[in-house]
């Protein structure tokens, strides 16, 4: 539970601070002003990420697979690209959550989504010896 909870907040600072990067290009909008309201929104447009990316993206890496071999792996900045695009579509119908302007910034926001968390992860690495792995 521990290591959920801690790629869930992982997930959501590498969103923060892409949006803090590519601001007019992609940004979270809270349902409310206030910062609280905008802690609350990303963490739950990360859950929404970490779902979507997990389930749909689970199953269009088994299915896509020989293209990724064909591609040898470039889809998968499509991939990621429309998957981010997935992610603001279903925040946007709860009413708050991930704007992305176009696909190009969709994939664009994917690689930096990407690296951003491998960095934080990297950087954590030391910190969560002890959280249990399951």
């Amino acid at each position: 539970m521990g290591r959920l909870l801690l790629r869930l907040l992982i997930s959501a600072l590498a969103l923060w601070l892409t949006t803090l990067i590519m601001t007019p290009h992609v940004t979270i909008t809270a349902y409310d002003p206030s910062v609280t309201a905008y802690v609350v929104t990303l963490v739950l447009v990360a859950l929404i990420f970490g779902i979507v990316n997990g389930v749909v993206g689970g199953i269009i890496r088994v299915v896509a697979f020989p293209i990724y071999v064909l591609t040898l792996g470039l889809v998968s900045l499509v991939v990621n690209g429309l998957l981010l695009l997935l992610v603001a579509w279903i925040s946007s119908l709860l009413g708050f959550g991930l704007s992305v302007e176009n696909f190009g910034w969709g994939v664009l926001g994917a690689i930096v989504i990407g690296v951003i968390s491998w960095l934080i992860g990297i950087i954590l690495r030391p910190f969560t010896r002890g959280v249990e792995r399951r």
